[in-house]
């Protein structure tokens, strides 16, 4: 199984995935922003659009899948992946791929209003104050979550809850079947 944790910079998926990492047994971690910066490093760089978001060049799409297969072929477990994807098409790519290998998916959007999410980036310690890489991404993520990302996912409001409450509703909600009540037993 995978948990993907969605949402804009700044709405806490790789603190929080380190967290649910510890409260689901056999699980791991896997950031494929690593398998974008494997194609990022890639010398001379790839063609075509990507140099500002490997995300757009084709082949990171199925390279995340079959990373995410052979992980879970070779340790099994849970795979909680914390990973920005905003672009429709792109969910769908990985979303059916994965499907294609018979990998259930808990998808999660860990969200938070603008102002809390500007707040959040204003003190940023990793990227520095402000990041104009992180704030790009607010209104992009907001056209997502009004179009499409918020029905196909798994809301967690993140505005007012620190990243360990997050963990542990996901968690909670990761044991309980899909479509169940938030208080499943």
């Amino acid at each position: 199984m995978i948990v993907w944790l969605n949402g804009t910079h700044g709405a806490g998926k790789t603190t929080t995935s380190v967290l649910v990492q510890q409260l689901i047994p056999d699980s791991r971690v896997f950031d494929a922003e690593k398998v974008g910066e494997t194609l990022m490093d890639i010398t001379p760089g790839l063609p075509g659009p990507g140099a500002d978001n490997f995300q757009h060049w084709p082949p990171w799409r199925p390279l995340v899948v079959e990373t995410a297969r052979r992980v879970l072929d070779y340790a099994g477990g849970v795979l909680v992946m914390p990973m920005t994807v905003l672009v429709e098409q792109y969910w769908r790519e990985i979303s059916a791929g994965l499907a294609q290998h018979a990998i259930p998916v808990r998808h999660f959007v860990l969200h938070a209003d603008q102002d809390t999410l500007r707040g959040r980036i204003a003190g940023d310690t990793v990227l520095g104050p402000d990041s104009p890489f992180r704030l790009q991404y607010l209104e992009p993520y907001a056209e997502a979550a009004r179009t499409w990302l918020h029905a196909e996912a798994e809301v967690i409001d993140t505005t007012h809850l620190t990243p360990a409450e997050a963990a542990a509703r996901i968690a909670k909600a990761v044991s309980c079947p899909v479509g169940s009540p938030v208080n499943c037993p």
